[in-house]
């Protein structure tokens, strides 16, 4: 049974809530791994599959979620979700909290990919997409940063020259999440050499299985090989991939960046590393949790996770009155990286030598050492925290926009990235 009752001021009536609320408890149980049952601190599930097995669970579960009419909760009818309010999604996500979802390799595909073609996709774009991405049985990547271009991407050079009804693409990704086991991908590259850096630039729809596209796993600090460089040559991609018009790119390319702070910040929680809840159960256990600095340090950690989650309330409400997302988005982003980075120095100096050696069958063992090693990449993935800063400055603090003195001049003319 579906509901859709809601009060005048679109907020969930009582009735409708409780039977929400139980139908997304009922599924859960039934089909979702409880947090509690992997030990308290056990380390958190990774975004990265580890292998054909756990990306087979995940499309399983992304399709028992559809089925269950529980995935895209706020997303309209006619465009595949639900068409519930943002109270039902604020619902669903309290209940999936004590949950562990395998759903981490959606993150890019569901958060970017999908509002984007939503937004500027063709009709014929959406039929084709959407349907297999909201469902979970296609996953999708996002091809923006190269060697020379990665905070500034509107100096990339991967070039598409139109022959016919194609683009012959050819250049250079890099740091490209998931792109080893993506079945599509959203891809900028530069189309007219001859216009400024910002206004030659097209977005395209790529299958990622295309002749020419050549994938090399980066291997991480923390031993994963999450991220990928690309290789473009003379892959052939149809102009009927083209979204948006040709040359106006980077408008969609800064809607995508904007819908990806959303998705992280809407959650209101920053990065999964767990919050203070087992910081605390650390301190005790440690028999630290009297220590004034440790105890002033979760204070700091559970502070900055409640303003977390203020924002999280912000850029919903900013949701669910039609608005385009925002700054919002950006403090949501600085305020997760910060609090990731604070989190996990905090766990390390609780955990010790506990968090640098321990025994091989204690599940918990790399929880603390794994937090210090992956911290940093939230304050590069989805724009650096100067990148976010300096959005901050000019869109919410009124500062003046930073010196841009190549902004109007031919990109053909400019020595920039790997051209320097």
């Amino acid at each position: 049974m579906t509901m859709t009752t809601t009060t005048s001021q679109g907020s969930v009536a009582p009735a409708d809530e409780g039977a929400f609320r139980r139908r997304a408890q009922d599924f859960l149980a039934a089909n979702a791994q409880r947090k509690a049952e992997r030990g308290q601190d056990s380390a958190p599930r990774s975004l990265e599959p580890e292998s054909a097995a756990e990306i087979e669970e995940s499309k399983r579960f992304q399709a028992a979620l559809m089925d269950a009419g529980l995935g895209f909760i706020t997303w309209p009818r006619e465009a595949g979700g639900q068409g519930l309010t943002g109270r039902h999604l604020e619902i669903f996500n309290e209940e999936a909290a004590a949950y562990e979802l395998p759903i981490g390799i959606y993150q890019i595909g569901h958060g970017m990919c999908a509002p984007t073609i939503l937004e500027f996709g063709t009709p014929e774009q959406r039929a084709t997409h959407l349907p297999d991405l909201l469902r979970g049985s296609r996953i999708w990547c996002q091809l923006y940063s190269e060697p020379g271009a990665g905070s500034d991407v509107a100096s990339l050079q991967t070039r598409a020259v139109r022959d016919g009804d194609e683009y012959v693409v050819n250049g250079q990704k890099v740091w490209t999440s998931g792109a080893h086991y993506s079945d599509f991908g959203i891809l900028i590259a530069r189309t007219d050499p001859e216009a400024p850096k910002h206004r030659g630039i097209s977005m395209f729809i790529v299958d990622m299985r295309t002749a020419g596209i050549e994938f090399r796993p980066l291997r991480q600090i923390t031993g994963e090989a999450n991220f990928n460089e690309v290789f473009f040559t003379d892959a052939r991609i149809p102009a009927a991939n083209l979204l948006g018009t040709e040359n106006d790119g980077w408008r969609l390319a800064v809607a995508l960046l904007m819908n990806e702070r959303v998705a992280i910040g809407a959650a209101g929680e920053g990065p999964s590393h767990g919050g203070s809840a087992p910081l605390i159960r650390l301190a005790r256990a440690t028999g630290q949790i009297d220590d004034p600095v440790v105890r002033q340090g979760l204070a700091d950690v559970y502070t900055r996770e409640t303003i977390m989650r203020f924002i999280g309330l912000r850029i919903r409400a900013a949701q669910k009155a039609g608005r385009a997302p925002g700054p919002e988005g950006s403090l949501a982003k600085l305020a997760g990286a910060v609090l990731a980075r604070r989190s996990s120095d905090l766990a390390i100096r609780i955990a010790g030598a506990a968090g640098q050696a321990w025994d091989s069958e204690e599940a918990a063992g790399s929880r603390w050492s794994m937090s210090v090693l992956s911290a940093p990449a939230h304050a590069i993935a989805g724009g650096t925290n100067e990148i976010q800063r300096g959005i901050i400055g000019e869109r919410v603090l009124g500062l003046p926009k930073e010196p841009a003195v190549d902004r109007d001049l031919p990109f053909k003319d400019l020595r920039v990235g790997t051209e320097r």
